[in-house]
């Protein structure tokens, strides 16, 4: 997710500090999630509406985590809005389209990207075609159209999602 979100920031013209800061607020988007027990991680079966509350959670309780931390304040952003979608339909806020922080808007294609190409306790990754008609069919909706035609672009230069920094 860090890597891929790095590359997203600099394909967007952002100088090398800025392109290690998102990077860094990457490495801790899902902080929240050291809150969450494992056996709601990692379960196979669906989850209980409970379970997909505790899950949600995970950005809220993130930002706690990291309340006296002040050295790069988009980290917080990351933690707090990776879920928010650009229609308005995400989780925490609500917010919509660029009232998201950029930062969390890049990180949420990246995540989703690493989510469907990543192999789960409850299924195999997805190939490679398969994630991309599923970014250009959320563009507008999950993700910022403009970041998803670059994370497109990224796929299409790399057909084996082997790309690294």
């Amino acid at each position: 997710v860090a890597n891929f979100t790095k590359e997203i920031a600099r394909r967007m013209g952002f100088d090398e500090q800025n392109q290690l800061n998102m990077y860094y607020a990457a490495l801790m988007h899902d902080i929240g999630k050291i809150t969450v027990p494992d056996e709601i991680l990692m379960k196979q079966a669906t989850l209980s509406t409970d379970e997909w509350e505790r899950i949600q959670k995970h950005t809220e309780n993130g930002v706690r985590l990291l309340k006296d931390f002040t050295v790069l304040p988009i980290i917080k952003d990351a933690v707090l809005y990776h879920h928010e979608r650009y229609d308005g339909n995400g989780y925490v806020s609500k917010l919509k389209g660029e009232q998201i922080p950029l930062v969390a808007r890049i990180v949420c294609i990246a995540d989703s990207f690493d989510a469907m190409t990543s192999n789960r306790s409850y299924r195999k990754g997805l190939p490679q075609e398969a994630v991309k008609n599923e970014i250009e069919k959320c563009k507008g909706k999950q993700f910022d159209p403009y970041i998803a035609d670059i994370m497109i672009q990224i796929m299409e230069e790399d057909k084996e999602v082997k790309y690294c920094i």
